[in-house]
């Protein structure tokens, strides 16, 4: 199969090249496109055969819920059977944007979307080309991230390209995204509502707004693909590299230290090791024989966030066998970074 790639203007989408992508996902084909976030695999929410292929062209779980994208909030209850007070003022405050919400479904929305549970997972993006595609479709679209399962997210067409061309229709080639990490995700359907995933909106934004929200991570017993998932993104090992990954926690200092004495052991042994740092850790490796790459400063985490997928890639494409990180403060949208680092990582060395 061929996937055909349309160029267009992020900002201001040609609506010709978005009419013919909205007329794909009507005839069942899947289309990635960009959202805020990461660019996404769309299907139409309401083609069963459209969604199955989903699952096999990344190789996804059943077991693992997929989010139902919206043109706007409006259309809600087409796939939510319960609206609460505490989802509208949610709504109201952060949408369109990276906020999913967790709410019960209506009947009719397929069990292979929600993993057989009685919840979905719902969001409207703030993006152009997302917008534009999910108005012109006229129904709403599941969009998990477009990459094989279990790899680190795509934030580029080129990123979809190569990890889904060939078994995917086409791609909508919006430059990269800008948020970098996926939504947030909350669950409204207990009460104080649970952050099951965290993401481009931070859980200190969220309590602004609602209150006590419960957050514990999940990593614990999330890895049992063969349990339906709550949520997407709660499996252990998730957003991973081809390259191992080494996680440093703990104090700054120690972690540090702790990771310049592995950097130089692993590489005097002869394994190529990439460094994944803050601008502000730089120096710390700057006179070792390694490959460093500078994710921006810990004083700007949305910058972090942003480039954090990029570049798990491109050290996995510079041929690196070994990739030593440090735990960036959980607040803000460093909490987001953390857990998508845990996931990523085979060792975590506190």
């Amino acid at each position: 199969m061929e996937t055909k790639i349309w160029r267009v203007d992020p900002q201001a989408p040609d609506p010709a090249l978005i009419a013919e992508a909205a007329q794909a996902i009507l005839s069942g084909q899947l289309v990635a496109f960009p959202t805020e976030t990461v660019y996404g695999l769309g299907a139409n929410a309401f083609d069963r055969q459209a969604v199955k292929r989903i699952f096999t062209a990344k190789g996804r779980p059943a077991q693992d819920p997929l989010i139902v994208h919206l043109a706007s909030e409006e259309l809600l209850s087409q796939v939510a059977a319960e609206i609460p007070p505490l989802a509208e003022r949610l709504i109201e405050h952060f949408w369109p944007g990276p906020l999913t919400l967790v709410l019960p479904k209506q009947a009719r929305v397929l069990d292979e979307i929600t993993a057989g549970l009685p919840t979905v997972a719902v969001r409207v993006p703030a993006h152009a080309v997302a917008l534009g595609l999910l108005r012109a479709a006229g129904v709403p679209l599941v969009a998990p991230s477009a990459n094989r399962f279990g790899h680190v997210s795509p934030t580029t067409a080129q990123h979809v390209l190569e990890d889904l061309g060939g078994l995917i229709e086409g791609i909508l080639d919006g430059g990269a995204t800008n948020v970098g990490v996926e939504s947030t995700v909350l669950d409204l359907t207990c009460s104080p509502p649970r952050l099951l995933r965290p993401g481009g909106i931070s859980l200190e934004a969220l309590q602004a707004q609602i209150g006590e929200v419960l957050y514990k991570t999940q990593l614990a017993n999330a890895g049992d693909v063969f349990t339906a998932q709550r949520s997407p993104g709660l499996l252990a090992k998730h957003y991973a590299p081809r390259a191992e990954l080494w996680l440093f926690s703990g104090k700054k200092e120690q972690a540090l230290e702790k990771m310049r004495q592995t950097a130089e052991q692993c590489s005097q042994s002869g394994r190529q090791v990439g460094v994944l740092v803050s601008d502000e850790d730089r120096d710390w490796f700057s006179d070792l024989p390694l490959v460093v790459y500078c994710l921006g400063s810990e004083r700007w985490l949305d910058e972090m966030a942003k480039n954090l997928y990029t570049a798990l890639r491109l050290l996995d494409q510079q041929g690196i066998e070994l990739i030593l990180a440090r735990e960036v403060e959980a607040s803000g949208l460093g909490l987001a970074i953390r857990d998508r680092l845990r996931r990523a990582a085979s060792r975590v060395i506190e």
